[in-house]
């Protein structure tokens, strides 16, 4: 008994370490993959193409797994996930990235572990020390340097205002979606979050299949990857993490992100990395490094 016991609780630890790990790798590869979709599709259109897609494996997930129905209440809750996690997110995520670079990108995406530690300190009662705020906030003044060299910097309306907007949108879902998990769990949260995200994006998804013949070929592969991996299995990796580590903490694996961002851009778009990048993007790291090592003491 004590040996089944041992077993299963070193299992637990190790799952959410694939799942932070998968919901790493398949995020970064968002920031490329957006960049290259821009390119026959508007934003908006972009992002009704990606959840629709993603939506298609929801539903078939749902029709073969049963999964308990929400509440009128908590249906409330997860329209609301859908549109701070994936609507309100994405439109200014793709918007940001006609501008900014990929990999800048994903660095400026990751000041969310700030505004999610805010959140879940006021909302959630999550505990967060001050030698956790102090490297958060080193990790937000290397955004900074890297905001510093694209376009329009963090001006309001520039790329990189829009895209740390994105931020705080995405750090509202993960706060509102910790108490679903303990009541559905984390695929279903999962499904019924991408479910109202497509349907709020549905509107452009006519538009974006009108356009889609016309454009680049490359645009349809990358459609197609964001819609299966960032999308319908990042998202329930990420969901997994994110009941077991806490929002406040778990958020803080992401900036990871951003250094496996910029390496696939350079691979997949030919994306030259910049020196404010890389000195900003060491400054990230060193942040979340001190959070890791004395935030949660």
């Amino acid at each position: 008994m004590n040996t089944s016991l041992t077993s299963r609780s070193s299992t637990f630890p190790l799952l959410a370490a694939g799942a932070v790990a998968f919901t790493v790798l398949s995020w970064a590869s968002a920031f490329p993959f957006i960049r290259i979709g821009l390119q026959g599709l508007a934003p908006l259109q972009l992002g009704a193409a990606r959840f629709a897609t993603a939506a298609l494996l929801v539903l078939a997930w749902i029709v073969y797994a049963r999964p308990k129905p929400p509440s009128l209440r908590d249906a409330v809750r997860f329209g609301l996930c859908g549109l701070f996690g994936i609507a309100i997110y994405n439109a200014l995520l793709n918007t940001g990235e006609k501008t900014v670079a990929a990999g800048a990108a994903s660095f400026i995406v990751n000041t969310l572990p700030i505004f999610t530690a805010l959140f879940a300190t006021v909302f959630l009662r999550e505990k967060f020390n001050r030698w956790g705020w102090l490297g958060s906030l080193f990790s937000f003044a290397g955004i900074g340097v890297i905001a510093y060299a694209q376009p329009g910097g963090l001006m309001p309306g520039a790329g990189a205002s829009l895209i740390l907007l994105a931020a705080i949108s995405s750090a509202t879902y993960f706060v509102l979606q910790r108490p679903l998990i303990a009541v559905y769990g984390p695929l279903p949260c999962t499904a019924y979050t991408l479910l109202a995200g497509a349907l709020l994006l549905s509107p452009w998804l006519p538009g974006a299949l009108a356009a889609l013949p016309a454009a680049p070929p490359a645009t349809a592969k990358a459609v197609l990857m964001l819609g299966v991996f960032p999308a319908a299995l990042g998202y329930a990796t990420w969901t997994y993490a994110l009941g077991y580590f806490g929002a406040a903490r778990a958020a803080n694996f992401l900036y990871l992100t951003p250094a496996m961002a910029t390496v696939l851009s350079m691979l997949l778009t030919g994306e030259r990395v910049h020196a404010e990048t890389v000195t900003g993007g060491l400054m990230v790291v060193a942040g979340v490094a001190f959070v890791a090592w004395r935030g949660r003491r």
